[in-house]
């Protein structure tokens, strides 16, 4: 069999062995057998929110166990193709078949860096909050197209979005959004991708064909469920109420049905703007409070543990992670990694996953580091 061949089997293979000890193969068949049989009783709904968890769970452990079933299936499958057209002597099966083994190679390797999503809230659905940065219009767009990005992404992996929260800009654009991303492991994945944006292009709004660089911030937050309890003192909360209306003033509520919070001692501000009823967008805008404390106090762990000042940064030079450029040049590349990509079109378009894998990695590497240090 060809080299390549043989080198790609043994990528996935290293992988899939990391998959199953991560995922503690046989505890976990076990308890999707108990899951799969709670799931068959009809008493099950007699409690929606027990069901949602036992089903959500379900879900999650199936995903990951067939992932791996259906990942060791399509590997035998395509090494027998290539003995079999090998013998035959036809060199364009055998390619895509290689071909294949590369695309599972990659997916191996994802499935493997997913499965160490061990965090308290990785599994959680995740807020994602987009504010446009200084440069008027031309950051405004530039925030409308991360939003749209991140809502591909998300549609892309079978994932739910919902708009919790959005501020039109004058002309185009946004001036801030936020949305929520229900689905496995959510946070885990976009949780990477908080920090500034920059995009560098020629300006659509301008004459003069020169160059701009327009800056975007992005902020992950996990959804809190009622796993983790968050307290929070009435008296430290201002609350406002407004009329929310659509881009360019359409659909205006005659009443205030949004709702916004700002918690005194941190200065963290949430809105919702989701529903037509106050009371609704008012339980919202506390979810969404209570998640950002959270991941707060999540941050300043995580600082604590590396040494460093937990908190947002600017929104500006010099704090980016990620460079957008398509003047004069196409190019996208992750300050953090150092990974690049030469279609900007297909990122923004959701194609994120090597990023995201890249920056996931970084940080299990650099998180293995530390406790082996601390061990010695």
């Amino acid at each position: 069999m060809r080299a390549d061949a043989e080198s790609l089997n043994e990528q996935i293979t290293a992988s899939v062995s990391l998959l199953r000890r991560h995922l503690d193969w046989d505890a976990a068949l076990r308890r999707l057998d108990e899951l799969n049989a709670r799931a068959e009783d009809p008493t099950l709904w007699n409690d929606a929110g027990a069901a949602q968890k036992v089903m959500r769970e379900r879900g999650r452990i199936a995903d990951q166990v067939e992932g791996v079933q259906k990942l060791e299936q399509a590997v035998r499958d395509a090494l027998e193709l290539i003995e079999l057209a090998e013998a035959e002597g036809d060199e364009a099966t055998a390619d895509a078949a290689v071909a294949d083994l590369r695309a599972l190679a990659t997916e191996a390797k994802r499935r493997e860096i997913e499965s160490l999503l061990s965090g308290e809230a990785d599994a959680n659905d995740a807020y994602l909050e987009v504010n446009a940065g200084a440069g008027g219009t031309e950051a405004q767009d530039w925030a409308e197209m991360l939003l749209r990005m991140y809502q591909r992404w998300a549609e892309q992996r079978g994932y739910k979005v919902s708009l919790s929260e959005r501020s039109d800009g004058e002309e185009a654009g946004i001036k801030s959004a936020t949305i929520q991303v229900s689905g496995p492991n959510a946070y885990g994945w976009l949780k990477t991708e908080t920090g500034v944006h920059r995009l560098v292009r020629i300006s659509p709004f301008g004459g003069n064909d020169k160059r701009q660089t327009s800056f975007a911030s992005v902020y992950v937050y996990p959804v809190v469920d009622d796993k983790i309890e968050v307290e929070i003192n009435p008296a430290d909360l201002k609350t406002d109420t407004f009329r929310a209306s659509g881009a360019g003033g359409q659909h205006v509520n005659k009443t205030e049905s949004g709702v916004r919070f700002t918690h005194i001692p941190t200065g963290i501000v949430v809105a919702s703007t989701q529903d037509r009823s106050q009371h609704r967008n008012r339980a919202i805008a506390m979810e969404m409070l209570k998640a950002r404390l959270y991941e707060l106090e999540l941050s300043k762990r995580e600082a604590v543990a590396a040494g460093v000042e937990a908190g947002k940064t600017d929104i500006g030079w010099g704090h980016q992670i990620r460079n957008y450029v398509l003047q004069p040049y196409q190019l996208v590349k992750d300050l953090r990694t150092n990974l690049e990509k030469g279609n900007p079109a297909a990122v923004l378009d959701g194609d994120l996953d090597e990023f995201m894998a890249a920056a996931l990695a970084a940080r299990v590497g650099a998180t293995r580091s530390e406790a082996s240090a601390n061990a010695r």
